[in-house]
């Protein structure tokens, strides 16, 4: 049998293991867990014993008492190894209590860790992203073990805690950890015994992308003077409240120049002013001495983190002197921005996976200004290529696809698809054609 023959014949006997009913468990599974940034390890613990009751190796990997990822192999031939990554951790907490009024004005269904399904579309916190995409990755393992189908070298699942981009969520985990987030389950994987040739991070977008922006958080101070409201015209008086307000404006202003400024290939770093914190709730009757403004910047394989806080000092000395305060700005977070060759077996590998299940030539996507844990396994060095599912474009009640209902809801036939091509992907890795991939 040709390679090319071989190949097709080991897909379809996967794919054959592949069904509605795998991708649906998995899913609501994993939905019904309630996994914040910092409480994943339920979840861990669920993904981990569901795949070793289906006789693939498994196993929790513990970050501290409440946080922990899920780590899964199937072994292959002596090719490369694949890990499938995807973390599992939500956006939102799935907490009225913490997500009302931030993500939304109202407490809404889709915002609850409960999977409600409705044809071939599933709702609940996080359905989509992250869960969607790690449960295709966990039907991808499962459909491996069952089919006897040796892939050409060990393929990898990681389900990665702390794949959002936040810091300790209030009332979530160890009080004591500040270091929840930003790609902490991804990273210990990679340095505690999961280190693979290549990966593939399953995350939302029908395209192959082989690189991505990095972040910057940055603080940015604003002074005032702490008085009280019946001295206001008897005491100097400078409302940093006010004052951060024009500075607010100011600096979005500003970031509506600073992606154009630094497009690069697929990459458009966007910028925003996410959050103001100043003052004293219980006492209305006085101004604050300083409010904080938190900013998070994108940035390209181009910049570099100090040289978006130089750039940003520098928009601020100007602000300084046009509203009479000293601004002061501090870093608090940075990743990186990463790239990957697209002559990298891996990317070409999962580009020709996606023609064949897409029917039609690539196209690369630009304007990205994404994040995820690629950047955390390229910074470790592993080449990875990202590819995912569209995002559901009409929910069964008709309703509004804000940014929380589309990170919300996911289609099973969107699923099924990206099986294949994650399945294609593993299959077409150097060692696919030389008949180190077959059946056991």
């Amino acid at each position: 049998m040709s390679g090319r023959t071989s190949v097709e014949a080991s897909v379809a006997a996967v794919l054959e293991h592949v069904t509605r009913d795998l991708l649906l468990d998995a899913v609501r599974g994993m939905v019904d867990i309630a996994s914040p940034t910092g409480g994943e390890r339920p979840l861990a613990t669920w993904i981990a014993g569901t795949l070793a009751a289906n006789r693939v190796d498994a196993a929790v990997q513990p970050v501290d008492a409440h946080q922990a990822s899920a780590a899964a192999t199937v072994p292959g031939g002596d090719g490369p190894s694949l890990m499938l990554y995807a973390p599992i951790d939500t956006f939102t907490a799935g907490n009225e209590s913490l997500d009302v009024p931030g993500a939304s004005a109202t407490w809404r269904d889709d915002l609850r860790p409960v999977a409600v399904v409705d044809g071939d579309v599933v709702e609940g916190l996080g359905a989509g992203n992250p869960k969607g995409h790690a449960a295709v990755v966990m039907a991808v393992l499962q459909a491996f073990r069952a089919s006897g189908v040796v892939p050409p070298g060990d393929v990898v699942g990681g389900f990665g805690a702390g794949g959002m981009p936040s810091f300790a969520v209030p009332g979530v985990g160890d009080p004591e950890r500040v270091n929840t987030g930003h790609g902490v389950g991804a990273a210990l994987l990679l340095e505690r015994g999961f280190t693979t040739d290549y990966a593939v991070i399953a995350k939302p977008g029908w395209h192959v992308l082989h690189e991505e922006v990095g972040l910057v958080w940055l603080d940015v101070l604003v002074p005032g003077r702490h008085t009280y409201a019946g001295s206001r015209h008897r005491l100097p008086y400078s409302n940093a409240v006010a004052t951060a307000g024009r500075v607010a404006i100011a600096l979005e202003e500003w970031l509506d120049g600073y992606a154009a400024r630094h497009e690069h290939a697929t990459m458009l770093p966007q910028g925003i002013v996410s959050s103001v914190h100043g003052g004293f709730d219980r006492l209305a009757a006085s101004t604050p001495a300083e409010v904080r403004l938190r900013l998070d910047l994108r940035l390209t394989t181009q910049q570099t983190p100090p040289g978006v806080v130089r750039e940003v000092r520098d928009e601020l000395r100007r602000l300084s002197e046009q509203l009479g305060v000293e601004l002061r700005v501090r870093q608090v977070a940075a990743i990186p921005a990463t790239h990957t060759p697209t002559d990298s077996p891996v990317v070409r590998a999962a580009v020709e996976a996606f023609e064949a299940v897409d029917g039609r030539p690539h196209q690369v996507t630009t304007g990205n200004s994404g994040a995820t844990d690629a950047n955390i396994l390229r910074m470790r060095g592993v080449p990875t290529a990202r590819v995912g599912m569209p995002k559901v474009a009409a929910t069964p009640d008709g309703g509004e696809i804000d940014f929380s209902r589309g990170m919300n809801l996911v289609d099973l036939v969107a699923m099924r698809q990206l099986a294949e091509v994650l399945v294609r992907t593993v299959m077409l890795l150097p060692g696919a054609h030389d008949g180190s991939g077959g059946q056991r």
